[in-house]
């Protein structure tokens, strides 16, 4: 596998010719990607859960337990761009299948490590395997599926999200509490072993080969820029309440805009020059796409405030086991996965954009009424209570999540799919890491240094409905933002069908 090619040479023939659009294997292959992607999404949570169990087993030190989740999201943000551009260069299935192999051999690394060290560095490679493995997934789906049948998928997409966001904590719950074969928390990274090679396997057998249509070169000097520039804003938010919000940490956030910003100077020249930028800047010239980058942006920092603090809130204010906070989670993942079904294949065809701005309003109505319950029911509170607030915070999440990919990635130019995946899911990790950073001010800010055994549940309680009073300011603002989207997503427009030529520049992949 080489790195380079002239933008001259001639594309690469896809794998295997394309199978009828009817053809069945598509949708093989659509549960393929999509159970990578939920994979992905359960792994970036569960290890939270099992942290006691890591810490008294293998005596990782504090620093040591900090790196094991940060290492897996540092890898995992700064490589998504590059791994979306290896996915249009080198071939869609060929990059996928190689970052499931890795991601499962990853897995195993971690599930063996013999010290604190070896997991750290196992859980970075696990986030740099992740970085090449999902950006293809959207692609995949984007470049596979015609416009009327993308809100379908995407409504699917959406589900997996809303299950993955809940399902981490519960099963590393399950798994750690099972304590299977006396192997403590083990099971959380062995269990992807199975479904690695299941996917390795099928994946093989029905992901037909695709790429960009004009052979692309990698970038490599956008590739260090943009490394660089994420390691220098991720780092100190992922490390700045450990160590106490340094001065250094604050003069590299602020580098980070420097080099992000020689980043896009670069990218124009390297366009001009031969056209294979690693971030396709025209992509933002596209309207849908860069209100939904924003959107998406502001919408991963309200997640990121709410789900730490939110574990917080239960397993240490409330004292609650981490298999009954995990139970609690079930109505939220449930409406998620429902609401996001609905959305795209009922709501969104009808009423476009109102949708997604319906859903910014009901989850913020959701987040107030979890204060008001917080408050008034206190530290009696009880899950079934919880109930309700979750379930409308849930069906807001849930006609967001899916239709605001499908509004980003509608009027992309398939040849840009890997690229402008990378981005989106980019951009979701980077959204996260802000939100994260945010909660040592709107959370861990509003309490006492030295607080009593008496005062440790009201003051995470009242930490607790000060960093839900900002998230919902946030969906404020989200909301604000959605003007900025279509009214409608391309392939809802009237006609839009006709608008597809019938010779597409790049064949059907599946």
């Amino acid at each position: 596998m080489t790195f380079s090619q002239t933008p001259d040479t001639p594309p690469a023939p896809s794998a295997s010719p394309a199978p009828p659009a009817g053809d069945r294997r598509r949708w093989f292959a659509l549960a393929i990607v999509m159970t990578a992607a939920f994979m992905d999404l359960v792994d970036v949570t569960i290890v939270n859960i099992a942290i006691p169990s890591i810490q008294r087993d293998e005596g990782a030190s504090v620093s040591q337990i900090q790196w094991i989740t940060a290492g897996y999201a540092l890898a995992f943000a700064a490589g998504l761009i590059t791994g979306g551009r290896l996915g249009d260069i080198h071939g869609r299935k060929r990059v996928f299948l190689v970052g499931i192999a890795g991601f499962t051999l990853a897995s195993a690394l971690c599930g063996l490590a013999a010290n604190p060290e070896m997991l750290v560095a196992s859980r970075i490679l696990q986030g740099a395997m992740a970085a090449l493995m999902v950006p293809q997934v959207l692609s995949i789906v984007h470049a596979t599926f015609p416009a009327h049948e993308r809100g379908k998928v995407f409504g699917l997409f959406g589900a997996i999200v809303g299950l993955g966001a809940v399902s981490g904590p519960l099963l590393g719950a399950l798994l750690t509490e099972w304590n299977l074969f006396g192997l403590e928390w083990r099971p959380i990274f062995l269990i992807n072993l199975p479904v690695g090679i299941a996917g390795l396997a099928l994946g093989s057998r029905f992901i037909t080969e695709s790429r960009a249509p004009r052979a692309l070169r990698l970038d490599l000097v956008g590739v260090a820029l943009v490394t660089l520039g994420m390691l220098m804003l991720v780092y100190p938010l992922t490390r700045g309440e450990e160590l106490g919000w340094p001065l250094w940490g604050y003069l590299s956030m602020a580098g980070s805009l420097v080099v992000l910003a020689a980043l896009v100077a670069y990218e124009r020249r390297k366009s001009a020059r031969d056209g294979s930028p690693l971030v396709e800047l025209s992509l933002f010239k596209v309207k849908s796409f860069a209100a939904g980058i924003a959107v998406q942006t502001v919408f991963g920092i309200a997640l990121g405030v709410f789900f730490l603090v939110w574990t917080l809130y239960m397993q240490v204010g409330l004292g609650w086991t981490a298999l009954r906070a995990g139970l609690t989670g079930v109505p939220f993942s449930i409406a998620v996965s429902v609401a996001a079904g609905v959305s795209v294949q009922l709501l969104v065809p009808r009423f476009g954009r109102k949708v997604l701005q319906a859903g910014a309003l009901v989850m913020a109505c959701g987040v107030l009424l979890y204060i008001w319950e917080s408050e008034r029911y206190g530290l009696g509170i009880a899950s079934w209570q919880m109930a309700l607030p979750l379930t409308v915070m849930g069906v807001g999440m849930g006609l967001i999540v899916a239709p605001l990919t499908d509004a980003v990635l509608s009027q992309v130019p398939r040849e840009h799919a890997g690229a402008a995946s990378g981005l989106i899911n980019t951009v979701q990790q980077m959204g996260n890491a802000l939100g994260l950073g945010l909660v040592s001010v709107v959370f861990f800010g509003t309490m006492s240094d030295h607080l009593t055994p008496a005062r440790l549940g009201p003051a995470y309680a009242d930490a607790f409905q000060n960093a839900l009073g900002w998230v919902a300011g946030v969906m404020a603002v989200i909301f604000l933002l959605m003007f900025a989207l279509p009214k409608r997503p391309a392939q809802h427009v009237e006609g839009a069908e006709a608008a597809e030529p019938a010779q597409e520049k790049e064949p059907a992949l599946l």
